[in-house]
């Protein structure tokens, strides 16, 4: 007997047949290599939901041909965490004491951009772990990641030497006049060099381009910084290799003049966890190295100007008292409401010396502190409770044991970013460029792992 498949499920299966099963690189390999651009077209970070879209696209296409989607280890944890999030709008209406009173409506528009570059970085994760190495090879990967280091270090020098510099940005002059003027929009949309800020006697620029806040550069600065040394000595070229020193060497320069701790410490934390790593695999070269860079930075600061703006910083701790308060409101909240938190940041009434200072027309930043803003694990309590803390946590801890025993430069790297990145929570928030660089690090253990296998059978 015969089987007579209708013409219309013929043409249905030759369709799906030739929808190519490839992914092309170009929605990566365009955020991170054109980035300076979509910073001086206004896109900046909104860069990340536009190219997810394409990404889904292209994903799902590719599972509808019948080529298998996987998922990264461990996302479980990560689903568990996107649930959370979802699930802890029920309390966005909710005014726990202190905090300024306002309709679940009026949190809504934060909320939704949260959950818009959650989803958004989820899709660049899945995305890249997918691609293969004839799509889109781990060392091409490593080198653009590379780049946004040089592009963060020349942001930096941009805003010590030019501080006010800004200008108006394409997608800026296509907004109404209200919305442009906006703060938070302002971070988004109109690109400028630095943050002016008086930490330690008179207003001073702390670098901030391209990535719209100084906490922001500086966490970046940590995550990306291994990447450059991994992609300079993946090369035989000794040039490479020059510049790539020269690079960290100007880097420090910006580095110290943000007046940001939280950066030096990251930094710390990078180079101690190298070097463990390195030590822990017989090399014990690496103590020399780190010895030899650790002098060469006291010469630096001694015999130049920097070695005071680091003295002055420590002794000038203004943001010390703030981030007290707002750890404080962000436990009081967690203990009344543990479970599911309250599904966002809120705004303290006043600021911590006193209710009758507040936000107005003409100061923005004066009180009403977000609590929940001064670094991503008091978000994380705050607004998501203890399930979602413990599955964001759950999902980067996992793939550090998971990917524990990869001894590559790549997997040194990938794990020196995101051990940095747990201490960086603790006054820096992750989105969205943080964690999407947690994400890239993540995605390149992942398909690490999954080349040793191949190569393996």
């Amino acid at each position: 007997m015969t089987l007579v498949v209708p013409r219309t499920q013929r043409a249905a299966h030759s369709a799906a047949a030739e929808r190519p099963t490839w992914l092309p690189a170009w929605p990566v390999a365009g955020i991170l290599a054109l980035y300076p651009l979509w910073w001086a077209l206004g896109l900046g970070v909104l860069i990340f939901p536009i190219m997810a879209a394409p990404m889904l696209v292209l994903l799902v296409r590719r599972r509808a041909a019948g080529r298998p989607l996987r998922l990264p280890p461990g996302f479980g944890w990560w689903a568990l965490f996107l649930a959370a999030v979802v699930i802890s709008i029920a309390a966005l209406g909710a005014d726990p004491t202190g905090t300024v009173v306002e309709t679940a409506t009026d949190r809504l528009a934060a909320v939704i951009y949260r959950l818009v570059m959650y989803a958004s970085l989820t899709i660049l994760l899945v995305y890249t772990g997918n691609l293969t190495e004839g799509e889109l090879p781990r060392r091409r990967l490593v080198k653009l990641l590379g780049w946004l280091f040089v592009v963060t270090v020349a942001g930096g020098l941009l805003g010590i030497l030019a501080g006010r510099f800004e200008f108006t940005s394409p997608v800026e002059w296509l907004l109404p006049s209200g919305i442009r003027g906006k703060g938070f929009v302002q971070s988004l949309v109109h690109p400028y060099a630095a943050q002016i800020m008086d930490l330690v006697g008179g207003e001073k620029p702390r670098p901030a381009a391209p990535w719209g806040y100084t906490n922001t550069w500086g966490n970046n600065f940590c995550l990306l910084m291994g990447w450059l040394v991994v992609a300079a000595w993946a090369t035989r070229s000794a040039g490479n290799k020059i510049l790539a020193v020269l690079c960290l060497a100007v880097a420090v320069i910006p580095a110290v003049v943000s007046l940001n701790r939280g950066l030096w410490i990251g930094i710390a934390v990078v180079v101690v966890y190298v070097a463990a790593r390195y030590v822990l695999m017989g090399r014990l070269w690496i103590i020399a190295a780190v010895g030899l860079a650790g002098i060469g930075l006291v010469v630096a600061l001694v015999a130049t100007p920097l070695g005071d703006v680091v003295s002055a910083r420590l002794d000038n701790g203004k943001s010390n008292g703030v981030r007290s308060f707002l750890v404080e409101r962000a436990m009081d909240g967690f203990v009344d409401s543990p479970v599911i938190g309250y599904g966002s940041t809120r705004n303290t009434i006043g600021g911590r010396n006193s209710i009758t200072v507040g936000e107005s027309a003409g100061c923005e930043r004066c009180g009403n502190f977000t609590v929940g803003g001064n670094g991503q694990f008091w978000q994380l309590m705050y607004a998501h409770g203890a399930v979602g803390t413990v599955a964001y946590l759950g999902f980067f801890g996992y793939g550090l044991w998971r990917f524990r025993r990869d001894r590559t430069p790549i997997g040194i790297a990938a794990g020196a970013a995101i051990v940095s990145s747990f201490t960086a929570m603790l006054w820096y928030n992750a989105i969205p460029t943080p964690l999407a660089f947690m994400f890239l690090a993540y995605a390149l253990l992942w398909r690490n792992q999954l080349e040793g296998d191949a190569d393996a059978r």
